[in-house]
């Protein structure tokens, strides 16, 4: 009990709400992509809960939630915790909503107590960590962070509708989405509690862990050019069928990432087919490909190696092969000095100071191109994520609101600010 409240029970609780109807698009389901009306809706839910924690709720341009409970003189700098309340498609209900449910639970801890610091505390929830709606993610940490591009802006989604064009429908502001990057003198830190996503906090019998760093990752979508033609009266050895060289494209992507180093994964998770009729020979196929090392160097080896092939591939089979980048995130190591709080926090409530880097991409990654960073790591059962089956357990959930109130104490009692970073770290 924290405040009086469970607050443990109580986040989970509030992400198993929004894990239904109004709060997700499919019925049955968690589905909640950036600028609909289901993310509407768990905005609103949130800003309530921000309120009565005894915050003010926002939306800025690029459609971040912002709750903001001032600290102990006005226009103090903020420390932000914050994560992701966008899901992939029939995702989990925990990745991303609970950091948030969290940041809501300490702050209203605080506001129980009528405790206010040397700086004030923002809660955020960003809307695109995912991408699952358009090709590229993060949209609105990056208009935090300043490194939001216009490019950006104009990229669409499957049904031809920008994101510009969204956030305006949405009640956002495309045009003055520079409006919402932060001074950096504005803001002290960022703290993102999130749930592992992978098996060692478990295998290991922890509940909780300090994320060291997080993975460099490159997004990049492929086409493969063919002839379209009739399925059946076309010869075998006289079509240009860009499907199956796409499969032999995959297949070394699977082939050198196996082989690689330093955690490199590459993944081909959207297979388009055109004009994806039975009966049609495509004239194109498209897919997208996730490569992700704990270096940029390792990744990007990867990615002139597997590009390399597909070009190789492409020609020999008389195809034409392009390939875009949508988008790149360096590797991002995590504060030394917010670490050491972490691990001092895990240290009062008896837990050994466990840390581990990140495969999966956060939102911290691109605030690190405004402020210094830290994460906290929730066991998760069985390491499940993006799937219906995600789970965790109110108890860990407790200790993680423990662990972050711990973390925040000491952050005011600690007069060193750590060192900021420069904009644009994170690539």
């Amino acid at each position: 009990m924290i405040g009086g409240v469970d607050i443990g029970a109580r986040a989970k609780a509030r992400c198993d709400l929004l894990g239904l109807p109004p709060y997700s698009e499919v019925e049955g389901q968690l589905t909640r992509r950036f600028l609909t009306p289901a993310h509407d809706a768990a905005l609103t839910a949130l800003a309530g809960w921000m309120r009565e924690a005894g915050m003010s709720a926002r939306r800025d341009a690029a459609a971040s939630l912002i709750g903001r409970y001032e600290g102990e003189t006005a226009d103090a700098p903020a420390l932000i915790i914050g994560s992701h309340i966008d899901s992939v498609r029939n995702g989990g209900r925990y990745d991303g909503p609970l950091g948030i449910m969290l940041g809501i639970d300490v702050v209203e801890a605080l506001h129980r107590a009528g405790r206010r610091l040397p700086f004030a505390i923002e809660v955020v929830a960003f809307g695109d960590e995912e991408g699952s709606r358009f090709p590229a993610s993060m949209s609105c940490s990056r208009a935090i962070a300043g490194t939001l591009g216009a490019a950006a802006l104009a990229m669409t989604d499957a049904d031809g509708i920008s994101v510009a064009e969204a956030l305006a429908a949405f009640g956002g502001d495309p045009a003055g989405v520079a409006s919402a990057a932060r001074k950096p003198e504005d803001v002290l830190a960022f703290l993102e509690a999130h749930i592992e996503q992978g098996p060692v906090l478990e295998a290991e019998g922890l509940p909780l862990g300090v994320v060291t760093a997080i993975a460099a990752q490159k997004r990049l979508i492929v086409r493969i050019i063919g002839t379209a033609g009739h399925a059946g009266t076309t010869p075998m050895a006289l079509r240009k069928d860009p499907g199956p060289a796409a499969a032999e494209c995959i297949l070394a992507l699977e082939r050198i990432c196996r082989a690689g180093t330093d955690g490199l994964v590459g993944t081909a998770g959207r297979i388009t087919a055109l004009p994806g009729a039975f009966n049609v020979i495509p004239g194109a196929v498209e897919f997208s490909m996730d490569i992700r090392a704990e270096t940029s160097a390792t990744r990007d080896a990867a990615v002139d190696a597997i590009s390399a092939e597909i070009h190789a591939i492409a020609a020999a089979r008389g195809l034409t092969a392009q390939i875009r980048l949508a988008q790149a995130l360096a590797e991002s190591p995590c504060d030394p000095s917010l670490m050491a709080l972490l691990d001092e926090s895990l240290a009062d409530l008896g837990l050994p100071a466990r840390r581990l880097p990140s495969g999966a991409g956060h939102d911290a990654m691109v605030m690190a191109d405004l402020c210094p960073t830290a994460m906290l790591f929730i066991r998760c059962e069985g390491g499940i994520s993006h799937n219906p089956a995600e789970a965790v357990t109110e108890a860990d959930c407790a200790l993680a609101a423990r662990a972050m109130l711990g973390f925040v104490e000491k952050l005011a009692a600690n007069p060193l600010r750590p060192s900021r970073p420069l904009r644009g770290a994170s690539g």
